[in-house]
């Protein structure tokens, strides 16, 4: 059976937080026996930053970055048993929401919200919001984050059903390495310079790099160039995916920081999480509803509700409590968090969601 799924890239990782996720899941998937068709547009220099070749196990169309493009793409969904419209396009994802009408009957029509709190915002301040229409004729909305509170608001939205399926690890791609010099140093993180994080990124790492001026701290990801940082941060731009085991696995500790949305409404674990404990990292959080259903704090997880916390956490950590939580992480996310598991979920609930509908078509 054939999934069409129209995201932002599966190819780039650059300035695309989600490539992992849809890797993971559709390589997973593949493997459960699904060919997998992946559209995606020419956008965002994206395409001169690929991070992987076309993967064996999918079909990658890239499409101009033109509306005469966005349509004749959308024409190849007669093609799937599952029809999939993943948020964050980036170009054109009002126009893509037709993508539905050009579903076969008996297909499977799927909404997959990567940024679930963010979405349901939008629609919140905008009663004409585009997707309002398309939505009660959705056979399913996925996201990968977002628990109760989410699911809640999008069943009062109109959604048939909501199901979360969350960010996850590939043990193949993140995992343990040599330790690396250029990222050795207290604490790391990786953000790409965002208007619903930037704040809270002054508050959970610059505020406690200015509080010890003695430890070193290190920043990848796109857009702090011109952001005045304390002279103990050292700033790197984009880091590949090719360096982020490294990257992760090299510091004293990680950190994690979650955008204004996804903290507020909880229950998203960013993609960062699975692949910095993946890679045996010690990490450390900023708090949100949920983490305790993913990471065990104090054990698996050292967890900070504000900048002086992870100061603290900074101070008191030693080089072998960082070993041994790093360690109980990656045990922890081996066990319950891969994308083997995850696939299993959408595997499961595709087919049983397209036997429903032939049942019912042959009565």
């Amino acid at each position: 059976m054939k999934i069409a799924f129209y995201g932002s890239s599966l190819l780039s990782a650059y300035w695309n937080g989600a490539a992992t996720y849809y890797r993971g899941m559709l390589g997973e998937l593949a493997k459960r026996g699904w060919e997998v068709v992946f559209f995606e547009p020419d956008a965002f220099d994206r395409q001169q930053h690929r991070d992987i070749d076309p993967p064996e196990w999918a079909e990658v169309v890239v499409w101009e970055n033109t509306l005469e493009a966005c349509r004749e793409v959308m024409r190849r969904a007669s093609e799937a048993d599952v029809v999939v419209k993943a948020s964050g396009v980036g170009v054109f994802d009002d126009e893509l929401l037709g993508v539905f009408d050009h579903a076969r009957p008996d297909a499977l029509t799927i909404f997959w919200d990567v940024d679930a709190p963010a979405t349901l915002a939008e629609m919140r301040a905008a009663p004409e919001h585009a997707l309002k229409r398309p939505l009660p004729r959705v056979d399913q909305v996925l996201t990968y984050g977002g628990g109760p509170p989410v699911i809640e608001a999008y069943l009062a939205m109109g959604a048939r059903a909501c199901r979360p399926i969350y960010n996850a690890l590939d043990p193949s791609t993140h995992h343990p390495v040599e330790r690396n010099e250029r990222f050795s140093v207290d604490l790391a993180l990786l953000a790409n310079r965002l208007p619903d994080r930037e704040a809270r990124i002054e508050r959970f790492f610059l505020e406690p790099a200015a509080m010890l001026p003695d430890r070193t701290f290190l920043l990848g990801g796109n857009g702090w160039h011109d952001k005045p940082m304390p002279p103990n941060v050292r700033t790197l731009g984009h880091v590949g995916t090719g360096d982020h085991n490294a990257f992760n696995g090299s510091p004293l500790a990680v950190l994690n920081v979650a955008r204004d949305s996804m903290a507020e409404v909880g229950f998203s674990p960013a993609t960062r999480v699975f692949e910095a404990t993946g890679a045996g990292a010690c990490l450390i959080t900023d708090w949100w509803e949920g983490i305790e259903q993913f990471l065990e704090p104090d054990v698996e997880v050292l967890v900070a509700r504000d900048g002086a916390e992870v100061a603290e956490h900074l101070k008191r950590l030693t080089p072998e409590r960082a070993r041994v939580i790093g360690e109980a992480a990656r045990r922890r996310v081996l066990r319950d968090h891969t994308y083997a598991q995850r696939a299993e979920e959408a595997d499961a609930l595709f087919r049983a969601l397209l036997a429903e509908r032939r049942e019912r078509s042959a009565a």
